[in-house]
Protein backbone atom coordinates (compact mmCIF):
# COMPACT_ATOMS: atom_id res chain seq x y z
CA UNK A 1 0.00 0.00 0.00
CA UNK A 2 2.62 2.58 0.58
CA UNK A 3 3.86 2.00 -3.26
CA UNK A 4 0.53 2.74 -4.36
CA UNK A 5 -0.19 5.62 -1.63
CA UNK A 6 1.93 8.10 -3.77
CA UNK A 7 -0.13 7.88 -6.85
CA UNK A 8 -3.25 9.24 -4.62
CA UNK A 9 -2.24 12.82 -2.58
CA UNK A 10 -5.30 14.98 -2.78
CA UNK A 11 -4.84 17.14 -6.33
CA UNK A 12 -6.80 19.92 -8.37
CA UNK A 13 -6.29 19.53 -11.79
CA UNK A 14 -7.23 21.17 -15.31
CA UNK A 15 -6.88 19.25 -19.08
CA UNK A 16 -8.89 18.47 -22.19
CA UNK A 17 -11.36 15.91 -23.12
CA UNK A 18 -10.44 14.81 -26.98
CA UNK A 19 -13.24 15.59 -29.46
CA UNK A 20 -15.19 12.49 -29.80
CA UNK A 21 -13.91 11.45 -26.42
CA UNK A 22 -17.17 11.38 -24.44
CA UNK A 23 -18.69 9.49 -27.49
CA UNK A 24 -18.73 9.72 -31.03
CA UNK A 25 -19.61 13.62 -32.27
CA UNK A 26 -18.78 14.92 -28.89
CA UNK A 27 -17.03 17.97 -28.82
CA UNK A 28 -13.41 18.45 -27.50
CA UNK A 29 -13.61 20.02 -23.87
CA UNK A 30 -11.88 21.12 -21.40
CA UNK A 31 -12.21 20.31 -17.44
CA UNK A 32 -11.32 21.37 -14.16
CA UNK A 33 -11.52 19.70 -10.58
CA UNK A 34 -10.25 18.05 -8.03
CA UNK A 35 -9.95 14.71 -5.91
CA UNK A 36 -9.74 13.50 -1.89
CA UNK A 37 -8.64 10.39 -0.71
CA UNK A 38 -8.49 8.48 2.45
CA UNK A 39 -7.82 5.30 3.90
CA UNK A 40 -10.12 2.91 5.17
CA UNK A 41 -10.28 -0.68 7.15
CA UNK A 42 -7.00 -0.36 8.91
CA UNK A 43 -5.28 1.23 5.89
CA UNK A 44 -6.43 -1.62 3.35
CA UNK A 45 -7.90 0.59 0.47
CA UNK A 46 -7.85 4.33 -1.08
CA UNK A 47 -10.97 6.17 -1.55
CA UNK A 48 -11.12 9.10 -3.69
CA UNK A 49 -13.58 10.89 -4.55
CA UNK A 50 -13.18 13.27 -7.34
CA UNK A 51 -15.85 16.33 -9.21
CA UNK A 52 -14.77 17.67 -12.78
CA UNK A 53 -16.44 20.01 -14.32
CA UNK A 54 -16.65 20.15 -18.00
CA UNK A 55 -16.69 23.19 -20.87
CA UNK A 56 -16.71 23.92 -24.35
CA UNK A 57 -13.68 26.18 -25.86
CA UNK A 58 -15.86 29.15 -25.78
CA UNK A 59 -16.23 28.73 -22.09
CA UNK A 60 -19.77 27.06 -22.01
CA UNK A 61 -20.67 24.73 -19.14
CA UNK A 62 -21.11 21.14 -20.14
CA UNK A 63 -21.52 19.23 -16.90
CA UNK A 64 -20.26 18.06 -13.59
CA UNK A 65 -18.98 14.32 -13.61
CA UNK A 66 -18.18 12.61 -10.18
CA UNK A 67 -16.59 9.82 -9.28
CA UNK A 68 -16.28 7.08 -6.52
CA UNK A 69 -12.86 5.08 -6.67
CA UNK A 70 -11.57 2.51 -4.04
CA UNK A 71 -8.14 0.92 -5.06
CA UNK A 72 -5.89 -1.27 -2.86
CA UNK A 73 -3.66 -4.91 -3.41
CA UNK A 74 -5.97 -7.85 -3.83
CA UNK A 75 -4.10 -10.56 -1.89
CA UNK A 76 -6.11 -13.07 -3.18
CA UNK A 77 -5.52 -12.68 -7.00
CA UNK A 78 -1.88 -10.82 -6.00
CA UNK A 79 -2.40 -7.58 -7.70
CA UNK A 80 -4.07 -3.97 -7.33
CA UNK A 81 -7.35 -3.38 -8.58
CA UNK A 82 -9.75 -0.51 -8.36
CA UNK A 83 -13.64 -0.73 -8.32
CA UNK A 84 -15.39 2.97 -9.92
CA UNK A 85 -18.85 4.45 -10.12
CA UNK A 86 -19.53 7.68 -11.29
CA UNK A 87 -22.96 10.12 -11.21
CA UNK A 88 -23.80 9.29 -15.03
CA UNK A 89 -24.33 5.10 -13.75
CA UNK A 90 -21.28 3.61 -14.96
CA UNK A 91 -19.39 0.94 -13.17
CA UNK A 92 -16.24 -1.05 -12.88
CA UNK A 93 -13.61 -2.92 -11.93
CA UNK A 94 -9.93 -2.79 -13.14
CA UNK A 95 -6.46 -4.45 -12.61
CA UNK A 96 -3.34 -2.34 -12.02
CA UNK A 97 0.34 -2.71 -11.95
CA UNK A 98 3.49 -0.41 -10.79
CA UNK A 99 5.89 0.51 -13.84
CA UNK A 100 8.23 2.86 -12.15
CA UNK A 101 6.59 6.29 -12.01
CA UNK A 102 3.25 5.54 -13.41
CA UNK A 103 0.34 3.16 -11.82
CA UNK A 104 -1.33 1.54 -14.89
CA UNK A 105 -5.06 0.14 -14.74
CA UNK A 106 -6.56 -1.45 -17.46
CA UNK A 107 -10.79 -2.94 -17.14
CA UNK A 108 -10.91 -6.56 -18.13
CA UNK A 109 -14.33 -5.73 -20.47
CA UNK A 110 -13.65 -7.51 -23.64
CA UNK A 111 -15.14 -5.08 -26.34
CA UNK A 112 -14.56 -1.59 -24.54
CA UNK A 113 -11.40 -1.54 -22.54
CA UNK A 114 -10.11 1.73 -20.76
CA UNK A 115 -6.72 1.91 -19.45
CA UNK A 116 -6.09 4.55 -17.08
CA UNK A 117 -2.58 5.79 -16.20
CA UNK A 118 -1.16 8.02 -13.12
CA UNK A 119 2.70 9.38 -13.91
CA UNK A 120 4.15 10.68 -10.70
CA UNK A 121 7.57 11.45 -12.47
CA UNK A 122 7.23 14.98 -11.72
CA UNK A 123 6.01 15.55 -8.18
CA UNK A 124 4.73 18.99 -8.40
CA UNK A 125 2.22 18.14 -11.66
CA UNK A 126 0.86 14.63 -12.43
CA UNK A 127 -0.27 13.37 -14.99
CA UNK A 128 -3.67 11.43 -15.52
CA UNK A 129 -4.61 9.86 -18.94
CA UNK A 130 -7.56 8.02 -20.33
CA UNK A 131 -7.99 5.91 -23.20
CA UNK A 132 -10.10 3.50 -25.16
CA UNK A 133 -9.70 0.65 -27.17
CA UNK A 134 -12.77 -0.85 -28.98
CA UNK A 135 -12.92 -4.48 -29.89
CA UNK A 136 -9.23 -4.49 -30.40
CA UNK A 137 -8.24 -1.94 -31.57
CA UNK A 138 -5.15 0.48 -31.23
CA UNK A 139 -5.78 2.63 -27.42
CA UNK A 140 -7.15 6.08 -28.52
CA UNK A 141 -6.44 9.23 -26.15
CA UNK A 142 -10.16 10.49 -24.25
CA UNK A 143 -8.73 12.69 -21.98
CA UNK A 144 -5.37 14.33 -20.24
CA UNK A 145 -4.93 15.65 -16.99
CA UNK A 146 -2.57 17.92 -15.41
CA UNK A 147 -3.01 17.21 -11.90
CA UNK A 148 -1.14 19.69 -8.73
CA UNK A 149 -1.02 18.08 -5.59
CA UNK A 150 -2.77 20.25 -3.00
CA UNK A 151 -1.33 18.36 0.16
CA UNK A 152 2.45 17.22 0.39
CA UNK A 153 1.08 13.74 1.99
CA UNK A 154 -0.15 10.86 0.14
CA UNK A 155 -3.70 8.94 1.20
CA UNK A 156 -3.72 8.79 4.89
CA UNK A 157 -6.39 7.84 7.41
CA UNK A 158 -7.85 11.27 7.37
CA UNK A 159 -11.35 11.41 5.69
Amino acid sequence: MAALARFFPDVTWTGTVEAGGMGPGTPAMTGRGSGRHHLVQDGMWIVGDYRQDQFLPDGTFVLTWQLHWVTGWDADGGEYVATHNDNYGHCGVMHGRIAGNCLVYESSNATTRLRMTFDVTDPQCHVWTNEISTEGDPWRLIESYRMTPTAARAATGNA
